[in-house]
C-alpha cells in the first residue's frame, strides 16, 4: 500500500525525483509540497486505486502527517 501511495504522490505532485526520497515518515503536506487542486487529485486517485470513499467534510488532515499515518487511515476506512 505505501508503494503505490509513493506512487501516486510521485505523479499527482509531478515530482520524479520524489520516489527515491519518500520515506513512511515523510510529510505529505509539508515535505511534498501538494497545492490544493493536486491534493483534491491525489484523494480523488487513492480513492479510486483502493475502493474507498474519503469524506473531505470529515477528513482530518493529520491523516497526511506521514505517508505511513495515511496508509493506516485508509485501512481503517
Amino acid at each position: 500500500m505505501k508503494e503505490k501511495i509513493k506512487e501516486i504522490l510521485v505523479e499527482v505532485s509531478e515530482k520524479p525525483e520524489l520516489m527515491e526520497a519518500l520515506q513512511g515518515d515523510f510529510n505529505i503536506i509539508e515535505e511534498v509540497g501538494l497545492d490544493s487542486l493536486q491534493m483534491i487529485n491525489f484523494i480523488l486517485r487513492v480513492e479510486d486505486e483502493f475502493d474507498v470513499e474519503i469524506d473531505f467534510d470529515e477528513f482530518d488532515y493529520d491523516n497526511l502527517q506521514s505517508v505511513s499515518s495515511f496508509c493506516e487511515f485508509l485501512k481503517n476506512q
